[in-house]
């Protein structure tokens, strides 16, 4: 099992390019069932997650051609198999994507339950709502899904919850039904619009793109086409908090400014700030990092939601942030049961948080930080943690270091690259 093992207390310097958006890669590496004729994935982050979900592709009786590191070539037309890989699916929660496209290829399909990051009950119920809605039927049987069709037909569906893969899972399976589909409730993020983007390439008939109202028109048959994945919004916000807290200058190349406000409001809450040039956010040295009360005076509250409002893959990290900060402020996780909990390893690191309740933190900053040895709960804790510990005083090992690398293309070399001390060793 790989570890890093961490000095921190080192100013950073440099540039760091963001590598591909993992949530638009994984539905658009599903999406390539949709047709048997050749995708070229472009930009795409050569990080485990990606890596899992093509291997469960080539398993599958599909061609994955890599013609350079971020691209690659994928050909479903040898797709044979209706189940997916049991093993496979146990550690990538993504792997429900392919419940989508796989019901327009077979009329039955047998998915395993995905497995994925240990932060809260994540419901499944959304995507079946979708499915049943469009003439299929669903049941489980010995711990798996069994999703029949004899044909899919459009209709009018209303999502429970604004769930970012049960609107994509909805999308897949919308796009060759036969008539036309509503998708009420939607969610809309970047990456939903990215693979929205990408199936209307392929010859898609999908309108309302970028809101929460989504209309398709199904059509016969989709092709081939070149598509480029955007930035990774989660990198961005990790490396400008990781400027911050190690009070170094950093800038961060391939960056969409339109994305940015989503987290620009909230980073100004712990007072920090950066500069957008084009395509590239500039994080000054030395930042004050005092939070920045209500207008009443009250301790400030973030909170995190859906599209466009905070997003909850960023707490881990902007809660690391607040240990830094000067002053308090109250973390409100809506979204997972299980996300907070990583914040005994802050806490034994010597950050002063109160743990409320499975969805509530107060931090209280700023704290000295000293380096201890943690285990890694999921991607973006891990990645958090990272964080922390190149702002500790002292050594810091941290394990399972594969949760970390399932969102992360070549994590410690990039912060070797800006001076970090860092090294992966091997059990």
């Amino acid at each position: 099992m790989d570890r890093f093992v961490i000095k921190g207390g080192h100013r950073l310097n440099g540039t760091v390019k963001i590598q591909g958006n993992k949530n638009e890669a994984l539905p658009a590496i599903a999406a390539c069932l949709l047709t048997d004729e050749p995708v070229i994935l472009r930009n795409v982050p050569r990080i485990g997650d990606v890596l899992g979900m093509l291997d469960i592709l080539r398993r599958m009786g599909a061609t994955v051609r890599e013609f350079s590191n971020n691209d690659f070539e994928i050909c479903c037309q040898g797709v044979h198999a209706s189940e997916i890989d049991v093993d496979k699916a146990k550690s990538l929660r993504a792997a429900i994507l392919f419940a989508g496209p796989m019901i327009t290829r077979f009329d039955h399909v047998i998915l395993p339950p995905p497995g994925g990051d240990v932060i809260g009950r994540r419901r499944l119920d959304d995507h079946f709502l979708a499915f049943t809605s469009m003439g299929a039927k669903v049941e489980q049987v010995d711990r798996k899904y069994s999703i029949r069709k004899s044909k899919l037909i459009g209709a009018d569906i209303f999502l429970e919850e604004k769930s970012v893969t049960a609107t994509e899972n909805a999308l897949m399976a919308a796009v060759l039904a036969r008539g036309h589909t509503t998708i009420r409730n939607a969610a809309c993020e970047p990456h939903v619009v990215g693979l929205t983007n990408m199936l209307n390439s392929m010859g898609a008939c999908i309108s309302g793109v970028g809101s929460n109202i989504l209309e398709i028109n199904g059509v016969d048959n989709l092709g081939g086409t070149i598509h480029t994945i955007g930035s990774d919004l989660l990198e961005i916000g990790g490396y400008i908090v990781l400027a911050a807290v190690t009070k170094s200058a950093i800038t961060v190349d391939g960056v969409n400014p339109d994305e940015i406000r989503v987290i620009r409001s909230t980073y100004n809450k712990l007072g920090i700030d950066f500069e957008l040039h084009g395509d590239k956010l500039v994080v000054p040295a030395n930042q004050k990092m005092i939070i920045q009360p209500d207008y009443n005076g009250n301790i400030p509250k973030i909170d995190d939601g859906t599209w466009p409002a905070f997003p909850t893959d960023l707490m881990s990290i902007v809660i690391v942030a607040a240990t830094q900060a000067n002053g308090t402020v109250l973390f409100f996780e809506k979204m997972y049961d299980g996300r907070m909990f990583f914040v005994d390893h802050l806490i034994g690191m010597g950050a002063q948080i109160v743990l409320c309740d499975p969805h509530r933190v107060v931090v209280v900053g700023s704290s000295k930080l000293y380096g201890t040895q943690v285990t890694s709960p999921d991607i973006r804790a891990g990645m958090a943690l990272v964080i922390a510990a190149l702002c500790a005083e002292g050594e810091s090992v941290i394990y399972n270091v594969r949760q970390i690398d399932r969102g992360y293309e070549n994590l410690e070399e990039k912060l070797k690259s800006l001076g970090a001390h860092i090294e992966r060793l091997s059990d």
